[in-house]
């Protein structure tokens, strides 16, 4: 495939490490510095997007990718409050768009265990639910979107907890979500059910961003020639 990669920070040098061995070309690198070769003349050598960049700049990509009739992958967060919005772009331009909190093989698989373990603690309302994530200083969006998807995962499941919250939970209702910053930390996501009597715990911990670039490529690769909206679960066959 010839991949643009928009945004090339740590994750889009990544994905090229990566991507290269497995035949794939980086035909395109947009970056802050050369937006101008965000245009139609250089997407037409280009099979699919691969964007990681910010919660700001996300939405303006992704539609603008769109536009352009190629197919994109977005790996940011922060922004999935227009996620409608995109999914009617996306309609109308009759374009391919997948988008995931967190493209970790391991972190999808963990998805899919946090929410049967919720289901099985639905039962056992003497477990309070407390949740953990821990990123490195540059991850902008406080909790990440893997925290928020992981927790609407565990209100879709416990009829006790309707919301959560950033930090300390002052209702019943509510799940709080604990973000650290620290250097050097590629993520780290852990949930606790917690009773007089004991502690459950299930965590994530990722050692390098290699998960994520390498299940983003995965995505890229499924994605070619398909329409519509899909996540991972789509690509994982979750």
């Amino acid at each position: 495939m010839n991949i643009a990669l928009i945004g090339y920070g740590k994750m889009g040098k990544t994905i090229e490490q990566l991507a290269i061995p497995r035949g794939h070309q980086i035909v395109l690198k947009i970056d802050k510095e050369n937006l101008d070769e965000f245009n139609a003349v250089n997407f037409r050598k280009v099979d699919v997007a691969i964007e990681f960049t910010r919660p700001d700049n996300a939405f303006d990509n992704i539609e603008k990718t769109l536009k352009l009739k190629t197919p994109i992958v977005s790996g940011t967060t922060g922004w999935f409050e227009r996620l409608d919005e995109m999914k009617t772009i996306c309609a109308k331009e009759k374009g391919a768009f997948l988008y995931a909190s967190n493209f970790s093989v391991g972190v999808n698989i963990f998805f899919e265990v946090n929410q049967k373990l919720a289901e099985i603690m639905n039962a056992h309302e003497q477990y309070n639910i407390k949740m953990e994530e821990v990123h490195h200083t540059q991850k902008v969006d406080a909790p990440s979107g893997t925290a928020i998807t992981l927790a609407e995962g565990i209100l879709k499941k416990i009829e006790r907890k309707t919301e959560w919250i950033k930090e300390e939970a002052n209702k019943d209702i509510q799940i709080p979500i604990v973000s650290k910053r620290i250097d050097h930390v590629p993520g780290t996501h852990s949930i606790e059910y917690i009773s007089e009597i004991d502690t459950i715990e299930i965590k994530h911990t990722a050692h390098t961003r290699k998960g994520f670039a390498f299940g983003a490529i995965l995505a890229a690769e499924w994605l070619v020639g398909k329409e519509g909206i899909f996540t991972m679960k789509d690509v994982l066959g979750m």
